[in-house]
């Protein structure tokens, strides 16, 4: 219930938090009388793109803390009964024998109803734990592995794997071939299709090595027992977070594509109006240059003779108000109403009514 919640999510709280978040900034760095952006003017929808990616983004790395917080919250069987993950089986048994001794049904509290299932959970974790075959099954599909049964060896439970993984990746890439099919999630399909195919190769190298993946033992792991933010993952762990993240990320993928795409499409939009522009400037620099090139031609017969040439200045700048003031649409439309008038009631024939 809480992941669908988590999903729905998606949809629903990055519009109401960037519009909470655009008024509120706003308020803030908009002073008091001074203009603020307009709903559906580029400048606010410049703005309200920017901070969607934003709430976006920072929605996904707290949707990667809960998972993982949930993860660190269901515990694993080393945790449970304190031993290092590389604790061989004599540390294991004695570790096992103290907690047990610890939390048995006889010497524990009447008040305390789980401390049965706990001495239970204790023994199962330990018998797991001493078994090569089943601490190896744990170490990489989890406690699920406890569920298969007739296993015994590696590769039973190699095969039993199989049968769960397997099917879970070719339904999800038919689903997402079925989802482009019908027209949804265009954005950003092929990073999903390449995001699942890098998914499976990660689980299908963690699960048949007998070794632990190199990027749990020789990068994250360190680094979070330097920092001590939380225990190591186990591979079954790491790979429960990655399908966890992998949806998540393709839901955000879908999200942000469209606003990047938005983003790119306004500005290339601006860089053409821009161009125009520049283009226009020009033509208008070239005509008028070209039009006093004209005009000097047509005046270089008065040169010399001042007085007739202010006088064709003259009679051209009047020929030029003229000509502009006659071709204004209103004033067009009055003529035109007057000469209608004239017409009205003049003889057939008389001039001007033809």
């Amino acid at each position: 219930m809480s992941q669908v919640l988590s999903y729905a999510g998606w949809y629903f709280l990055p519009n109401l938090v960037s519009g909470w978040v655009q008024t509120t900034l706003y308020g803030i760095f908009i002073r008091a009388g001074e203009p603020k952006p307009q709903p559906g003017s580029p400048k606010w929808i410049k703005h309200r793109r920017i901070i969607q990616i934003c709430v976006i983004l920072l929605y996904l790395l707290y949707n990667i803390y809960e998972a993982d917080w949930q993860i660190q919250r269901e515990g694993n069987f080393y945790r449970d009964l304190g031993v290092s993950y590389d604790a061989e089986e004599k540390r294991i048994r004695s570790r096992t024998r103290r907690l047990l001794a610890s939390y048995h049904p006889d010497k524990a509290s009447n008040d305390n109803p789980l401390a049965e299932a706990f001495f239970i959970h204790l023994r199962q974790a330990s018998d797991v734990l001493v078994d090569p075959a089943k601490r190896f099954a744990y170490d990489r599909f989890g406690p699920t592995m406890m569920d298969w049964k007739h296993c015994i060896t590696i590769k039973d439970y190699l095969t039993a794997g199989a049968t769960q993984i397997i099917p879970y990746y070719i339904g999800s890439t038919f689903f997402m071939a079925l989802l482009n099919y019908l027209g949804y999630m265009e954005s950003g399909k092929y990073w999903r299709f390449l995001t699942v195919a890098c998914l499976f190769v990660f689980e299908a190298f963690s699960v048949t090595r007998t070794t632990w993946p190199g990027i749990l033992t020789n990068a994250i792991n360190p680094i979070f027992e330097t920092l001590r933010v939380r225990p190591p993952y186990l591979p079954f762990e790491a790979i429960s977070l990655a399908r966890k993240l992998s949806i998540t990320f393709f839901i955000a993928l879908a999200q942000v594509t469209p606003l990047l795409k938005s983003g790119l499409q306004s500005g290339n939009e601006a860089v053409r109006l821009q161009q125009q522009l520049d283009r226009l400037d020009s033509l208008a620099k070239h005509n008028d240059q070209e039009v006093g090139r004209l005009l000097g031609l047509e005046l270089t017969p008065f040169a010399g003779d001042e007085a007739a040439e202010k006088d064709v200045r003259s009679q051209l700048q009047n020929w030029l108000v003229q000509n502009t003031i006659r071709a204004t649409p209103e004033v067009r439309d009055a003529i035109g109403r007057v000469l209608q008038r004239r017409r009205e009631g003049a003889p057939t024939g008389a001039r001007g009514t033809r």
